[in-house]
């Protein structure tokens, strides 16, 4: 097989829109001439017994041939229809050369269905299959993708869609999958052998001479050095809003290139219902609709109480449900990346072959101390990269000194961290002072002339389904050094640290701290999150828990479902350099 995983051709910046040829061309498997994967279809499965076979195939997003992991052949995988209720079964055969699995995101099913290797199962050897069965207990938007060697990144992911059992109460005439993702024609192992080397390395936009001289005009002197100086100390960048970017990725919806212009069709005075998905394996994507507003009525697959907006957030591995009534009319369906390095884009269309304004992207933002929490400029609110990394943590440090017996909301005022944060190498910042508000729509989105969701927006349908109070807390920090490029819970990567066990039957809190600049969504399998709100009161279940930077967020968990189990950060490079947990639920 070819390997084109080192490819850094930096002109290739010009292909930022894509290709509009089809996104899978040369050298095709018969499975991919079979299928057929043209701009406006992804193909659609349904019913209760299901086939899919991950292979390899050849595709072009960029002007040059690259190889990706498929499912049936096609880019993203078939979306799958379920109904609730049904036992459904899922052939999986394996015709790469390497290991593969399928994980069923947000999918509540037995532990040795999840599809996690090393956890649930030994994984897919080459040329053999798997069958996963299991009955489907929920209804709503959600996703499938592989968990092995980071072919996630490459390709292999599809939408789920699961009909309720009653009527559905959310009515819309028409519904469509948008599917967000991002693809690199390297190969994400070679993504990881930069960072490691360089963690900016594909940061091209630091600041200048020229941005320092604007600041002191504007901010003076002394503000302007003291915060140089403190970005300094701490050897990172306010610019550096995402590890990976526009300079090798291509945004996609289901599969097609801005430039290719996924089509989504409706009628004269339809609702149409756009289920959101956000694929991508390193993107948060900022989602609007110029002209249209947006009624959300679904996070994460569960119903929410309606709310009307203009734009949202869509963090990694999060599913929104919106509806909207069109007018007779084309609309520009727009995604850019949180750094605004690139975007996404489909039509919303009465009929094919129209297209809407595209807009520009947006200023692209810049942290401040005070997105960290750091307070403002205050350095004493603050530890960082000055620490003395002498020494790494014991192995058992993880979760046995942040089990908090009170029922009490951690986090007011100065924060204390755990020991194996001290003195380590794998830690260069800690938030001392860190928000825990949830009205904050989060950097890039402040005061920007439209009604932006924000996490406090999002409240479930129903009541707290447990209706206990929690009887323990967990308190677990995300951290991690970007000069490094490493990560980790409480400074403990995976490979060094022991398994957060739960009790069967347990109501317990979970309260997650972000001591790193980067926003981390964190996903729980096999039991749902449900999010409280600053009082402590539940407020929206879901199975991804995103944190900002400097911010804690707190949620019950329910251990309902017994097990070894993955926790981890879906930014899939954090994931796989650290920020991993085996969660086991014991009788």
């Amino acid at each position: 097989m070819i390997d084109l995983g080192d490819f850094t051709d930096h002109s290739r910046r010009r292909f930022v829109t894509g290709l509009s040829a089809l996104p899978l061309l040369a050298v095709l498997p018969p499975t991919v001439a079979a299928q057929g994967n043209t701009p406006q279809g992804v193909p659609e499965l349904s019913g209760t017994d299901f086939g899919l076979d991950i292979g390899a195939a050849a595709v072009n997003y960029t002007g040059r041939q690259a190889w990706a992991r498929t499912v049936n052949g096609t880019l993203p995988g078939p979306t799958l229809r379920w109904r609730e209720g049904d036992t459904v079964s899922l052939r999986v055969a394996n015709r790469l050369r390497e290991d593969t699995s399928l994980h069923w995101h947000g999918i509540l099913l037995p532990a040795n269905m999840d599809g996690v290797p090393g956890l649930s199962f030994h994984g897919i050897r080459p040329g053999d299959s798997w069958l996963y069965r299991f009955q489907v207990r929920q209804a709503g938007t959600y996703w499938y993708h592989a968990h092995s060697s980071l072919q996630e990144a490459a390709g292999v992911y599809g939408a789920i869609v699961i009909e309720p059992r009653e009527p559905d109460p959310i009515a819309a005439d028409r519904d469509h999958v948008i599917l967000l993702s991002d693809w690199s024609d390297e190969s994400s192992h070679a993504i990881v052998r930069k960072l490691r080397k360089q963690a900016d390395y594909y940061n091209r936009h630091k600041r200048t001479v020229g941005d320092l001289l604007r600041d002191a005009r504007r901010d003076g002197w002394d503000a302007t050095l003291a915060d140089r100086k403190a970005w300094g100390r701490m050897r990172m960048s306010p610019t550096d809003l995402a590890d990976v970017n526009a300079t090798t990725y291509t945004y996609l919806t289901n599969g097609t290139t801005p430039a290719g212009n996924w089509t989504a069709l409706f009628d004269r005075g339809e609702k149409v219902r756009l289920r959101f998905i956000n694929g991508s394996a390193m993107t948060y994507f900022d989602v609007r609709i110029p002209g249209l507003k947006m009624t959300v009525v679904a996070a994460d697959g569960q119903p929410v109480h309606p709310v009307t907006v203009e734009e949202f957030r869509l963090p990694v591995a999060e599913t929104l449900d919106v509806l909207v009534e069109p007018d007779e009319q084309p609309y520009t369906i727009f995604a850019q990346a949180m750094d605004r390095g690139g975007y996404a884009r489909a039509t919303l269309s009465p009929r094919m072959g129209l297209s809407a304004p595209v807009p520009a992207l947006d200023p692209r933002p810049i942290l401040t101390m005070a997105d960290m929490g750091h307070g403002g400029h205050d350095m004493a609110a603050m530890d960082h990269g000055g620490m003395d990394h002498g020494t790494a943590p014991a192995k058992d440090a993880s979760m046995s000194g942040m089990d908090h017996s009170t029922h009490a909301m951690p986090g007011a005022g100065m924060l204390k961290h755990p020991a194996s944060e001290s003195d380590n190498p794998a830690v260069d910042m800690q938030t001392m002072t860190p928000s825990r508000a949830l009205d904050d729509p989060g950097i890039g989105l402040r005061g920007n002339g439209r009604r932006v969701l924000t996490l406090s927006d999002l409240k479930s349908t129903f009541a707290d389904p447990d209706g206990r109070e929690p009887s323990r807390t967990l308190e677990m920090h995300l951290t991690g050094n970007m000069e490094r490029y490493v990560w980790g819970f409480d400074g403990i990567r995976f490979s060094d640290a022991e398994p957060v066990r739960l009790n069967y039957g347990e109501r317990l809190r979970i309260v997650l701290v972000n001591d790193t600049m980067m926003e981390h969504p964190i996903h729980l399998h096999g039991m749902w999150s449900d999010v409280e709100d600053e009082e402590g009161a539940f407020q929206v279940r879901k199975h991804t828990v995103s944190v900002p930077p400097g911010s804690i967020r707190s949620y019950r968990v329910r251990a309902d479902a017994l097990g070894r189990w993955a926790y981890h950060c879906h930014m899939l490079l954090h994931m796989e350099l650290g920020m991993f947990r085996e969660v086991r639920v014991d009788a």
